[in-house]
């Protein structure tokens, strides 16, 4: 196995553990929940997936071919609460993702190297790729937290519960032992 291969494998794992979480935490969500901002300069949950949507179709849409920010994304109405339904969230998440993987599952190790463009800016392919999960991890990171907010005493966790370290630690070993 080369490492290119390797890269381009973990990487489809973090992009999918990333999306995971995102799915997790829209699922415990009311559709009041999504549309709820803290105050008029900050995002809700619909506005973030809305960005994170419009991002991924911009970047991930013939990836090696053009430049990652397409003449038709209009990025300030993806900061608009214009969306009505749960339903109609999810499934503009669900288009964002499914441009991100359809464009990973394309690449080839020989991909890796080669430059694109985003906003007329040149990046080596891995380094976009980075660039998009710091991205994408930062806005999923959001909707966790305002999701846990809103939620409260009700939130399921998404990781290790407070106070479960050590029992989680010995679960793993056990699980893992060779």
């Amino acid at each position: 196995m080369s490492i290119g291969h390797e890269y381009l494998k973990v990487i489809q794992e973090r992009f999918g553990s990333v999306k995971e979480l995102g799915d997790k935490s829209l699922r415990q969500l009311s559709e009041d929940d999504m549309h709820w901002a803290l105050n008029e300069t900050s995002n809700s949950i619909a506005i973030i997936v809305k960005h994170l949507s419009g991002n991924m179709i911009s970047r991930w849409t013939d990836f090696l071919g053009s430049d990652g920010e397409k003449p038709d994304r209009n990025r300030d109405q993806e900061f608009e609460e214009d969306l009505s339904s749960k339903i109609e969230i999810i499934s503009i998440w669900e288009k964002g993702w499914n441009a991100l993987f359809e464009a990973i599952d394309d690449l080839e190790q020989g991909d890796l190297l080669k430059n694109i463009y985003i906003r007329g800016e040149s990046h080596t392919v891995m380094d976009a790729i980075e660039r998009q999960m710091a991205h994408y991890a930062y806005h999923v990171g959001q909707i966790v937290y305002i999701g846990k907010q809103r939620k409260d005493g009700k939130w399921e966790s998404l990781s290790i519960p407070k106070g479960k370290s050590e029992e989680y630690l010995q679960e793993m070993l056990k699980k893992n032992k060779r």
